[in-house]
């Protein structure tokens, strides 16, 4: 989605909007909307006079706060996925709409939302703007962009939740055993799919989880409940056949990285809950990076999610880090169904992996079959 307005981008007078003194621009005439910022691009497009930009060394970004940024210096992410999730090329002096999000990305980069409209980096190609501290040392340094403003309307400052579809419900507070019985009563089943790290394989194995469990004529919803904002996993889910996809974004989150701990557990719930319609059979979730990122670590903990999760697949890369998955979700009181992933890629490494494991190991693809999937259910 291109959001085209009529004006050019020209300096209005020093204004005070919702209790906030910042410089008030005209929107650019064209500006290319990203995956994180869809439900915002959707309202902007409906009514583009009823928005602008938000400039000067009064404004200080937060997580989720809107941002349209020209892009300064190709160079890490040479596309950015637009809100149809079609990965739209970058051209250098482009404008490009996106949410600041702290990001944690083993793979690539750690970033965090700087404290001023200062030029800083495009971190994901989703659509998150950020500050990078680290980087792994097989990528390029990230693509440069040079924020001109953030968004803003009559009621001030635009951030992300303010547009989204689903706005987050009250869960068990931490310590509130007692209540934990009482969560989501009537849900369907709910299999969540964890890894060893990013691209250990999670989301091809939830994929084809979600087709096995399809083609066994049952219901099934899909989500993610961390991580960072990307259309590609939704749409991997909806291929593999599921009735309804949710992710954190459809929550206004641009990243889940540095945010509380409460908040996480309150978002992997809601995310469960929005995809436990009545007629749904099983809910497929998804949760981000590896079992030792800091966030999942916790969750894989507590009292509330062990509530909600009855079984987990695990994806993996390689035999260690199959057994050294498994036992760390045992350890933490799991039930893990099966290992899947990259490891099962290498049939001496599926070898070595069975030869250990307590548990099935089973090819990422042949979880496609009704039989195979269907046996990964707890027996009620």
């Amino acid at each position: 989605m291109t959001i085209e307005t009529t004006t050019t981008a020209s300096a209005l007078p020093l204004v005070e909007t919702a209790g906030a003194t910042y410089q008030r621009l005209e929107l650019p005439a064209r500006i290319q909307a990203s995956y994180t910022t869809r439900f915002v691009a959707c309202a902007v497009e409906a009514d583009r006079a009823g928005f602008h930009l938000a400039a000067g060394p009064t404004v200080t970004p937060k997580a989720g706060d809107v941002v349209v940024a020209r892009v300064t210096e190709i160079l890490n992410h040479k596309r950015v996925e637009t809100p149809e999730s079609r990965k739209a090329i970058l051209f250098p002096g482009a404008l490009i709409m996106l949410a600041y999000g702290h990001r944690y990305a083993a793979d690539q980069f750690l970033a965090h939302v700087p404290d001023s409209l200062e030029p800083c980096h495009l971190v994901a190609a989703g659509g998150v703007a950020g500050m990078v501290t680290e980087q792994h040392l097989s990528v390029d340094d990230p693509t440069r962009i040079e924020p001109l403003g953030l968004l803003a309307d009559d009621l001030g400052i635009v951030n992300l939740t303010r547009f989204a579809p689903y706005a987050l419900n009250p869960v068990p507070s931490l310590g509130a055993a007692a209540e934990l019985v009482g969560a989501l009563p009537g849900r369907p089943t709910v299999i969540g799919v964890l890894g060893t790290s990013m691209n250990s394989g999670k989301s091809t194995a939830m994929a084809t989880l979600v087709n096995g469990l399809t083609n066994a004529g049952l219901k099934v919803s899909a989500g993610k409940s961390t991580g960072t904002g990307a259309g590609n996993d939704p749409m991997i889910y909806r291929d593999g056949g599921a009735a309804k996809v949710l992710d954190f974004t459809d929550f206004g989150y641009p990243t889940t990285f540095r945010l509380d701990f409460e908040e996480v557990r309150s978002l992997t719930v809601n995310v469960i809950d929005a995809l436990s319609g009545t007629d749904t059979d099983v809910v497929v979730v998804e949760i981000a990076d590896g079992v030792y990122q800091g966030e999942t670590a916790r969750l894989l903990r507590d009292p509330l999610f062990h509530a909600v999760v009855d079984r987990i697949v695990f994806a993996a890369g390689d035999a260690l880090g199959a057994v050294g998955g498994v036992r760390e979700l045992q350890g933490a009181g799991l039930d893990v169904a099966a290992v899947s992933g990259v490891l099962t890629s290498s049939p001496l490494a599926t070898a070595e992996a069975r030869a250990v494991l307590s548990v099935p190991v089973i090819d990422t693809y042949e979880l496609a079959g009704a039989a195979v999937a269907t046996a990964l259910l707890p027996q009620r």
